[in-house]
């Protein structure tokens, strides 16, 4: 199923023009339009989901496999030296466009590409009541 406002659905159905680096039954990957570093590219889900959170499992895996199989190639063709699977859920978390996408960016060391987050330092405590809070969620 798509959405047919879905810029991401159009592009990932071929109806949008853009250099398709990837493609099988499932998924479309193509290089990003505003890279972080040259041969960013995003892997799109040719069905719609907003998010990871509506994915079946199957597909995201599946997506994340693609994913490696890129950074792969990535390193191979271009020189670089690793690369981040990046995916964003919901606007609090910097997703700007509504249809499951992963960012595969490619990376070399002191790129300054992008930034990381800045490490916190919890205590044993507030680990031990997070670990329980997430625990009881999953087992939902």
């Amino acid at each position: 199923m798509t959405k047919h406002d879905c810029i991401f659905c159009k592009i990932a159905a071929g109806e949008i023009p853009s250099v398709t680096v990837y493609e099988d039954e499932a998924v479309r990957a193509i290089l990003d339009l505003a890279p972080a570093n040259p041969g960013h590219t995003l892997v799109l889900p040719k069905e719609h989901f907003d998010d990871s959170l509506e994915m079946p499992e199957e597909i995201l895996g599946h997506a994340m496999a693609v994913g490696a199989r890129i950074g792969r190639a990535q390193m191979e063709a271009l020189d670089y030296e690793g690369f981040h699977l990046l995916q964003n859920n919901r606007e609090a978390a910097g997703q700007s466009v509504f249809h499951f996408h992963l960012h595969v960016i490619p990376r070399r060391k002191e790129d300054g590409a992008m930034g990381l987050w800045k490490p916190g330092h919890p205590g044993s405590e507030e680990l031990a009541e997070t670990g329980e809070k997430l625990q009881t969620a999953l087992s939902i």
